[in-house]
């Protein structure tokens, strides 16, 4: 039931069709009676720093997830970000502290990790391709090397946003290697689709799947469906995969913290939540 103490954490992006942290945070407030709701607010790029601006003024706003596209936006609209938000060059949550600041830290790559740590993946040395540079993809990279990784292997088709990663990385794991420009993932443990293309049916694939070998673990981060057909094609090789709202499930308690919420564990969020794809 939302009333006049209901507090408000918007959840911003454009579209908002494939949007499904309303379907797990809501069910969990109502559950454990926490008098806030998860609101889906379309705004286009163009609009997005005034919007943004203009969301906090309201007195009973008391966060806002951020997703696509605009995570890598967002770090220029802070007055203050974490160190992970840093290196990833991106935001995904956003609060106001008591001096009325917005502070903004990044949650997609630690949930990620936390999923294929969760599933068994080793990832101490291991080699990666992530295909994506965007916010999702940087933050995925960020948390990746700080686990150990041996090397990774970044490719986006606007190169430049590759390449600017690959800088932060190197600048903050000297002993990282670090290559750019090709999506092949050939002798790699983790594959990990960080583009939105899976979102639309007839999307291209985001690397040749046919060069993935069955050892490989494939994670997505795409939500609309559980199944995507990147995923289908890797599972297909025989490879164990991730789907993209595991990713979700799993930095949910983290924001919860953020937000200063009581927080809870990916198990209960599943058990509550009323996903639909």
């Amino acid at each position: 039931m939302i009333n006049g103490s209901t507090e408000v954490i918007a959840h911003v992006g454009f579209p908002t069709h494939a949007f499904k942290a309303p379907m797990i945070y809501n069910p969990y407030f109502e559950q454990a009676g926490i008098n806030a709701v998860v609101v889906p607010m379309g705004i286009h790029p163009e609009d997005y720093p005034v919007a943004l601006r203009t969301l906090f003024r309201m007195s009973n706003i008391r966060g806002a997830l951020v997703t696509m596209p605009h995570k890598i936006t967002t770090v220029g609209l802070m007055d203050e970000i974490t160190p992970t938000a840093r290196v990833a060059g991106a935001c995904n949550a956003v609060r106001r502290d008591a001096d009325d600041r917005l502070i903004g830290d990044m949650f997609d790559g630690a949930g990620f990790v936390r999923g294929v740590l969760r599933k068994g993946l080793a990832l101490r040395g291991a080699r990666v391709l992530v295909v994506g540079s965007g916010g999702v993809g940087c933050a995925i990279a960020a948390s990746l090397a700080a686990e150990g990784i041996t090397a990774i292997r970044l490719y986006d088709v606007q190169s430049a946003s590759a390449e600017a990663l690959a800088g932060r990385l190197r600048q903050q794991y000297p002993a990282l290697e670090v290559h750019t420009g090709s999506n092949d993932p050939s002798g790699c443990n983790l594959v990990v689709n960080a583009t939105p293309m899976g979102m639309n049916a007839g999307d291209p694939l985001p690397l040749d799947v046919a060069r993935l070998t069955p050892d490989t673990f494939v994670g997505e981060v795409v939500m609309k469906q559980e199944m995507t057909a990147f995923l289908t094609a890797a599972q297909a090789r025989g490879c164990r995969v991730q789907i993209g709202s595991d990713m979700l499930f799993e930095q949910i308690p983290a924001y919860l913290e953020f937000f200063g919420f009581p927080t809870t564990t990916p198990e209960h969020l599943r058990a509550v939540a009323r996903l639909a794809y």
